[in-house]
């Protein structure tokens, strides 16, 4: 039979889809999901984390590396990073140099901002209150480091999966001078979306992911939450918000107690998907900051990605290796088949569920 008497099956049959906010393709193979699993299968991530831990540098009270003492914090607590990638006092290297080996000035600083005193609670787990404590303490980072610096990128690693070495809930943030690789991809791909069609790409993509509903897994008024159309990461999640905004910290106070809502009820469906506290890298994508502050940047919207690894089970990750690493990216599931899945999972936590959360 040829393929033109075959009806096109996105479950059963390869093909492209095209990822407008990095101008590439992901490779779609959902059929490879029948085949049997023999590969590397990770350990079961820790589940009995005590409250507070004398030796975590995090916890309240407790000194760190750099002989320096945490406060007996009762809400988020912000500190600059021991071990910063980024420093604001770098010299600039030479001026003359080849074509082919260039170096540039970076500089920035490196914060690090716990999201709670206690080191057995993840989001999922905090009341809506304390994720809106989170939600305005990277609005004022924002805000603060804005100001100075051109690109500040808060971003979460959970997991130790995800390399992750300390299980205190907690992100980074880090500002720098310079506008790194993938924001800077996006700017381009969103502003000439935006001069071609006069409107925000992921303000239209909101609008029309809202209504096919087929990717969506949570939403309210004010936000929406999808696996994009062009996923790479099995559960890779989208949050975007529903009107336009091109800041964190230009959300009312409506849009963030909304913001904490909505996070607690998709990171409850991730940690639901295989009843474990999910692992995953996740970060704010906005409008640059710092001189950009002076510049039009309308055809941006703010967005965040979450970018989850396991694949299978609890235990079984995707794993971004040879084919990814020197073709292009490919997955196993199409995302509809992975927004469905999240989408029917419970909103109430399985630890609440269990009798497990304190």
């Amino acid at each position: 039979m040829s393929t033109s008497e075959v009806n096109f099956d996105p479950k059963e049959h390869q093909h492209l889809r095209y990822n407008p906010l990095r101008d590439s393709w992901v490779l779609v193979s959902a059929h490879r999901m029948k085949r049997p699993w023999a590969g590397q299968v990770e350990k079961h991530p820790e589940e009995c984390i005590p409250r507070y831990d004398p030796n975590n540098p995090l916890c309240p009270g407790n000194t760190r590396a750099n002989g320096k003492t945490n406060p007996n914090y009762k809400t988020t607590f912000v500190f600059e990073n021991d071990f910063p990638a980024i420093q604001p006092d770098a010299p600039d290297p030479a001026s003359d140099q080849h074509p082919l080996f260039q170096s540039k000035a970076a500089r920035g600083v490196c914060k690090v901002m716990c999201f709670h005193p206690w080191t057995d609670v993840t989001l999922p787990l905090m009341k809506n209150e304390e994720i809106v404590n989170v939600i305005d303490k990277w609005a004022e980072l924002m805000e603060e480091l804005g100001a100075t610096y051109p690109w500040v990128q808060i971003f979460e690693n959970k997991g130790a999966i995800m390399g992750c070495s300390n299980p205190h809930p907690h992100c980074q943030v880090w500002a720098s001078s310079f506008f790194p690789n993938e924001p800077a991809l996006s700017d381009r791909c969103q502003r000439a979306f935006y001069e071609k069609h006069k409107e925000p790409m992921l303000l239209q993509y909101a609008k029309q992911e809202v209504e096919k509903k087929e990717r969506v897994v949570v939403m309210n008024s004010d936000w929406l939450a999808v696996v994009p159309y062009w996923a790479t990461w099995p559960y890779q999640l989208l949050l975007l918000p529903q009107r336009h905004i091109l800041r964190i910290n230009e959300l009312t106070t409506e849009e963030r107690e909304s913001l904490a809502d909505i996070m607690k009820k998709l990171l409850t469906k991730y940690d639901n998907l295989f009843n474990v506290s999910f692992p995953y890298s996740m970060g704010w994508h906005g409008a640059p900051t710092g001189l950009y502050l002076k510049e039009d940047n309308s055809h941006w919207q703010l967005h965040a990605h979450y970018y989850p690894p396991l694949l299978r089970s609890a235990t079984v990750k995707k794993f971004m290796v040879g084919y990814e690493m020197l073709a292009q990216e490919q997955r196993d599931l199409t995302p509809e088949q992975a927004a469905e899945k999240l989408r029917n999972l419970p909103d109430d936590h399985y630890k609440v569920r269990n009798g497990e959360e304190k």
